[in-house]
């Protein structure tokens, strides 16, 4: 789906059928509570399907079915929730200056935390004096007077931020991250304020406390931005393949003109070394393209006259004509990006869970801090150490940590995927991807290189090898079968005329029946198997040794015959289509990381069985015809385990589909985009041992961010809730308890193509 503008939303007339998506970006989250009371604020808009938000990249995807006004009244239900939002940048330029406004804001933080560290470490002096020979026998502590001085613009100006985010969630009555600094910091500095006013000179006072606090989560806050953006940077670098503007053919004229200008059918000129600006097909020039951003190839792929080429990609030293076939949004590289942003956006199953947990969570903190205070203070008879340790319980819980574990891996990994060729449809493909126990491989085009080639012409005693080509070339014209273009190739090589053709008959699973034109009138003409012979009494005794043999070979036998009052086999054509360079290599490494590896194909039992010996599967499945493919895979999902299906996308449309992962090779193909989980951007069929290895890593990564932001809360709140941690290591521990979990995410940047685990 598309991604619509304000202009788009707003200019619609009535409610729509299919929804339509809006991505927006939310501005003020902080934790896993944010994202909850966003999502529901969006859900509870009236023509809102379905919202997701995400706080990894801080943006939110909402399917629209309402009537006009959308994104004005989406904006005004996430700002009455307490948090800004506006459209989601659409483009590189957009996407752009949201990162220069995010670098400066990022700047400007960096600067805060430096005056609040300044401000704050003369309040912890008194406490590193021991530490310090030179001040070890002098008094370090700071008049209580200073010491409010010092403290109050950290508490009220640096800190505004979070009294900026607490206050809506406190009216809304939900908590979040920024309420629990709020309440512990408000606490420690209040109380002191009243002993400084009230206690005099040798009153108990924890400015410290609350200016630490403020000061490590607004450090961690910044080191968090600075990380996540690392998240984001597959996406960025794929919004910056667009260029701008091309050259466009007006008349005699050349014209640089904007991208928005340029429309299908226009001619453009792409000079050596430029970016490729558009989709489309060379008219004129040869040269190289560079595509390894979009489909994950390494080297510079040959592109001469009737070539197709991608938008994004880099033009070697050729000059190249293009007639455009696609620009904007329709182009491959922003089906890609609008993929890659659908997958990020969207979430994982076990992040709902945790997101149930975070909705709780802050509510529960509190709970636990109002206990704290009144055990410590009705048991211990210590009011300062009652509110100290309840100060402690309020900043060390982080749901930061458990907000961002699965988002920022799935970011990450999904990214990744993309710029390896691999596009992951939603983050439930890539969870599931990462428990396949059986792969099925269609074999043409997916094993094999789907341009299969005449090896062997038999033809009939009295008929000529050139007739018995021109016929079957004639019934197959037209076709994109791989075998039938074998035999259409053959037919223009040799310079054959092709017939008139009436009456064309698809049988599917055994050939097909065509009526030729002929002088003598037509020609009733069979075109398949040995099986749709014998339904029509062709005598093949001719040549069933040859084609024993050549299926023994791992060829294909393809009988034309004659039908009708004139029935007779006209001969033998077989067809070879070579296994592809990583085919075996690709089932090697399924198998090593224990997966079984199914052949399914319409071929001969031993034409198969040849490929199989060939690739080393597991399994085979031979004679399925197209429309059987779906029932053998749903057969083997009823066995057990998670079931992977890979196709070219087009015709597999139905066994993909059937699969737990539908896995298409098809090049980038409107139809593979859309059917398949997953979409491999080139023919290499490794790539589905990188796919199954990815989310595997991906999983991986999610288990041990969850693992240590629950076992961090779980042992840090019981910890300051029994006395054993101070405000000031309290509020480290959680300022980093987020950083830590980013960090870990962006480990998974070290992934290569080719690992097995």
């Amino acid at each position: 789906m598309d991604t619509i503008t304000a202009t788009a939303v707003e200019s619609s007339g009535g409610p729509r059928a299919e929804p339509e998506t809006i991505d927006l970006a939310v501005h003020g989250m902080t934790c896993a509570a944010c994202v909850s009371r966003v999502e529901r604020a969006l859900a509870a808009v009236p023509g809102v399907a379905a919202a997701s938000v995400n706080l990894a990249d801080r943006r939110a995807r909402v399917d629209w079915r309402g009537a006009a006004p959308g994104l004005a009244t989406l904006v005004a239900a996430v700002e009455t929730a307490g948090y800004r939002a506006g459209p989601a940048p659409r483009d590189a330029a957009e996407e752009a200056a949201a990162e220069r406004a995010a670098a400066a804001a990022a700047r400007r933080d960096l600067w805060l935390v430096g005056i609040a560290a300044a401000l704050t470490l003369p309040l912890v002096l008194h406490m590193l004096a021991p530490l310090l020979g030179a001040l070890g026998h002098v008094e370090a502590r700071l008049p209580v007077w200073a010491q409010m001085a010092l403290a109050t613009p950290v508490q009220f100006w640096i800190g505004a931020r979070f009294y900026r985010a607490a206050w809506p969630a406190l009216k809304a009555g939900v908590g979040n991250m920024d309420l629990l600094v709020v309440l512990g910091t408000s606490a420690a500095y209040g109380l002191s304020a009243y002993n400084v006013v009230l206690g005099g000179p040798g009153a108990d006072l924890y400015f410290e406390a609350a200016a630490v606090v403020i000061t490590l989560v607004l450090l961690g806050r910044t080191l968090e931005d600075r990380a996540r953006r690392g998240t984001t940077a597959a996406i960025r670098a794929l919004m910056a393949l667009r260029p701008d503007s091309a050259w466009v053919e007006r008349g005699a004229s050349v014209l640089e003109l904007p991208l928005a200008l340029v429309r299908p059918g226009d001619v453009v000129r792409v000079k050596p070394g430029e970016r490729i600006p558009v989709d489309g097909v060379v008219v004129e020039g040869a040269s190289q393209a560079d595509e390894s951003l979009i489909t994950g190839e390494s080297l510079p792929v040959d592109k001469a006259v009737g070539d197709h080429v991608v938008g994004g990609a880099i033009n070697g030293d050729g000059l190249l004509r293009v007639r455009v076939a696609a620009v904007g949004r329709d182009s491959t590289l922003a089906r890609i990006i609008a993929l890659v942003q659908g997958a990020q956006a969207s979430k994982a199953p076990i992040q709902r869970l945790v997101d149930r947990i975070s909705a709780a969570f802050v509510p529960a903190v509190v709970g636990l801090a109002l206990l704290t205070f009144a055990v410590w203070w009705l048991v211990g008879g210590d009011p300062a150490a009652a509110l100290l340790n309840a100060v402690s319980v309020l900043v060390v819980a982080c749901p930061c940590a458990l907000g961002l574990a699965t988002p920022t891996a799935i970011m990450v990994g999904t990214g990744l995927a993309a710029r390896h060729g691999i596009l992951i449809k939603d983050a439930e493909a890539l969870e599931r991807a990462s428990h396949v126990s059986a792969v099925v491989f269609d074999k043409t085009g997916t094993l094999t290189e789907g341009r299969p080639a005449l090896t062997g012409v038999w033809p009939a005693p009295g008929v000529a090898e050139d007739e018995l080509i021109a016929l079957a070339a004639s019934a197959q014209a037209g076709s994109e079968h791989p075998l039938a273009r074998a035999v259409l190739d053959r037919a223009a090589a040799q310079g054959l005329a092709l017939r008139p053709v009436t009456n064309f008959r698809r049988l599917p699973g055994r050939g097909l029946g065509a009526d030729i034109g002929d002088a003598g009138g037509p020609r009733r003409l069979l075109l398949g198997s040995a099986a749709l012979m014998r339904e029509h009494g062709i005598d093949i005794a001719a040549f069933d040794a040859r084609a024993a043999a050549e299926a023994d070979s791992g060829r294909t036998a393809i009988w034309v015959a004659e039908a009708g009052d004139r029935a007779r086999l006209l001969g033998l054509l077989v067809a070879g289509d070579a296994l592809k360079q990583n085919a075996a290599a690709a089932v090697a490494r399924l198998k090593a990381l224990g997966i079984e590896t199914v052949l399914m194909t319409g071929d001969t039992a031993r034409a198969a069985a040849v490929a199989a010996r060939a690739l080393g599967v597991d399994r085979v499945l031979a004679e399925v015809l197209p429309e059987a493919k779906a029932a053998e895979v749903a057969r083997l999902k009823a066995a057990g385990g998670i079931v992977a299906m890979v196709g070219d996308g087009v015709n597999d449309a139905p066994a993909l589909a059937a699969a737990d992962i539908g896995i298409a090779m098809g090049g980038g193909s409107d139809v593979a985009m859309e059917t398949a989980a997953v979409t491999l951007m080139r023919g290499d069929p490794l790539l589905v041992a990188d796919a199954v290895t990815l989310s595997r890593r991906t999983g991986r990564k999610i288990r041990e961010n969850l693992f240590w932001a629950f076992v961090y809360n779980l042992v840090a709140l019981p910890l300051a809730a029994a006395g054993l941690l101070s405000p000031m290591i309290a509020g480290a521990a959680m300022a980093f308890s987020s950083v830590s979990v980013v960090t870990n995410s962006l480990l998974l940047r070290r992934w290569r193509a080719g690992e097995t685990g």
